[in-house]
């Protein structure tokens, strides 16, 4: 009696922690095509949840990637088409130091030069961007998910013509690359 209990216990246990570990996927719907996100809820959960809360209250739909920089960021989701810059809530504390670094295919949290300063914006690394990473003597730019399907999509992203637009004076696409819609798969 006592094995089949504990064989039980150990299945529901199995179970739960399968559950768990289910991956958190947000895609991407632009003008360039789709591409799909991993979030990682384990290593960046502040960042994960404020992330999440936008896509899920529609905030990303309509916005644009307003600062493309080829070989370096994709970073968008904090202005419209014509520029306006969209309403913000509270801003995130910082989770740099989780482990996760700004590699090729990574999807940060865009942030001013006040570490704690990140709400909306976001950027995905077109390749290894070890400079945003903490270091002893300074906050990173923290790491939150990774493209798993489309990276394609964001080369090309990366690779639009860029000049001045709106209130940017370089590293705008000169055709918008927009954001049509997120959505979070479950």
């Amino acid at each position: 009696m006592r094995r089949l209990l504990f064989a039980v216990l150990l299945t529901s246990c199995g179970i739960l922690s399968a559950q768990a570990q289910s991956p958190v996927l947000v895609r991407v719907h632009t003008n360039a095509g789709s591409f799909l996100i991993e979030l990682d809820t384990t290593r960046a959960p502040l960042t994960v949840a404020n992330f999440l809360e936008y896509v899920r209250a529609g905030h990303y739909n309509g916005t644009i990637f307003h600062r493309v920089i080829g070989n370096f960021v994709a970073q968008g989701g904090g202005y419209d088409e014509q520029y306006v810059e969209k309403p913000t809530h509270s801003n995130v504390p910082n989770e740099s130091g989780n482990g996760l670094s700004n590699r090729r295919g990574t999807v940060g949290i865009a942030r001013t030069g006040d570490p704690h300063s990140a709400n909306a914006q976001f950027y995905i690394n077109l390749s290894d961007n070890a400079a945003l990473d903490p270091q002893p003597s300074r906050w990173g730019y923290a790491v939150f998910g990774k493209v798993i399907e489309g990276m394609t999509i964001v080369d090309e992203i990366g690779a639009v013509a860029t000049g001045s637009g709106g209130p940017f004076d370089k590293d705008v696409p000169i055709k918008p690359v927009i954001i049509e819609r997120m959505e979070e798969l479950k």
